[in-house]
């Protein structure tokens, strides 16, 4: 038996097949995944005075959210208003006049919480940091998402007395969780639209998901995608900038201001919103609205074992190591509003 060889016309066309596919990855990795600076890497330094108190901050904070107040959502009313009580006096406390935007899922009271800086040269151009301080089900939810929201909390403490030049938003956000989730209740979604029907200029959201738990254990990191591990580290440490192809502009800018500042590891990537996770989070509703706007996290499902369960306790998370990233995060948010050291 006689093997027929390929026809030099045939191997012109898997050439010119094996061409296409080498310029599609290469654009892929360098439009997509590749990001600017060099992630941390070897052991982390000991804490700062100023991230010591971070760290007690937070882990008071997320105390209160998940230990004091615990399940917080429509099903669980009292601290549903509980944990907005909390929030409104947290930002009233620090020198804020937080507006309230009400509105109702199902017949439910609702209310996303905003504190403001007009910006001093661009008050048009937005700015927003936020976080959901809803629970899903019956969990204390302290890192899904006491940590987001204690961040939050933590970075407008910091700004509260500069003077940006953009105008700068502290948004905590009601209803990210199921069933509410990627609907008309999901209270970041009816607060994107406002800034939509409003001609708002929101030029940069930055949504802060689940940033408490980290892990050196070889393996510890999964994706919802086999491949994405062939790229990204398989150890759970690292903190995440996530956000799809539009927003590809905002993840760069984001993590190199992070990585200039930061000793933490740190991974990106402006991945295709139908990934599993990549829009799992408040960034989505920012996206449906047509603004900029990316995901901060430690990837939630895809590394912390006690996810959306009654087990997600303050006890679980890593303190320190959220101080450091919050601490990483003030010189992205500064420069994002165009602050001066």
């Amino acid at each position: 038996m006689r093997l027929k060889l390929a026809t030099p016309a045939t191997w012109k066309r898997l050439l010119a097949v094996a061409l296409i596919l080498a310029v599609l990855l290469g654009w892929f990795y360098f439009a997509m995944i590749r990001m600017p600076g060099k992630s941390f890497s070897g052991a982390l330094p000991a804490l700062s005075q100023e991230q010591a108190a971070l760290a007690t901050q937070l882990h008071r904070d997320v105390d209160m959210l998940a230990g004091i107040v615990g399940k917080r959502n429509i099903q669980y009313p009292k601290g549903y208003q509980a944990a907005a009580d909390f929030l409104e006096r947290s930002l009233a406390d620090a020198g804020y006049a937080p507006q309230l935007q009400t509105f109702e899922a199902y017949g439910a009271p609702c209310v996303n919480i905003e504190a403001e800086i007009v910006g001093s040269q661009r008050p048009d151009q937005i700015v927003i940091i936020g976080a959901h301080y809803d629970s899903v089900d019956d969990s204390p939810a302290a890192n899904d998402n006491g940590s987001g929201v204690a961040a939050t909390l933590a970075l407008a403490r910091a700004f509260a007395e500069s003077k940006p030049d953009r105008t700068l938003r502290f948004v905590l956000f009601a209803n990210e969780e199921p069933p509410y989730f990627q609907t008309e209740n999901m209270g970041s979604l009816v607060y994107a639209k406002r800034c939509r029907e409003r001609g708002e200029n929101t030029v940069a959201m930055l949504s802060l998901e689940t940033i408490g738990y980290y892990s050196d254990a070889p393996g510890s990191q999964t994706y919802p995608i086999k491949p994405i591990g062939w790229v990204y580290p398989t150890t759970g440490n690292f903190i995440g900038f996530v956000g799809n192809y539009n927003s590809r502009k905002l993840v760069r800018q984001a993590i190199k201001s992070f990585r200039a500042h930061a000793q933490f590891p740190s991974e990106g990537g402006a991945l295709p919103g139908w990934i599993p996770g990549v829009g799992w989070s408040d960034h989505w509703a920012f996206w449906q609205a047509g603004y900029p706007a990316i995901m901060l996290t430690d990837t939630a499902p895809f590394r912390y074992p006690h996810y959306h369960s009654i087990h997600d306790t303050p006890d679980k998370l890593d303190y320190d190591r959220m101080a450091r990233v919050v601490d990483g995060l003030r010189p992205v948010v500064a420069d994002l509003a165009g602050i001066a050291d």
